[in-house]
């Protein structure tokens, strides 16, 4: 399975408030594009490290999904 390199980011946006972002790279670990970013502010570090986590999860899952049905989509054609 071959999904494209994702990069989590916390910054501290104000005092107290992080917020995470998630960023697709290329192959030397720079910075593309934005793939998701948090819509809330979080209180500590940790909980914008936790949700950025599970965003980064759900979007390595996506991938490996539409990967998958990529794949029984041309392994039907060439039956």
């Amino acid at each position: 399975m071959k999904h494209p390199p994702i990069k989590l980011t916390i910054d501290e946006a104000a005092p107290g408030n992080f917020v995470w972002t998630l960023l697709q790279t290329d192959d030397t670990g720079a910075p593309q594009k934005v793939l998701k970013a948090a819509e809330y502010e979080a209180d500590t570090y940790e909980a914008a490290l936790a949700a950025g986590t599970r965003a980064m999860d759900a979007e390595l899952r996506k991938s490996a999904a539409a990967e998958e049905r990529s794949n029984r989509r041309a392994a039907a054609a060439s039956s």
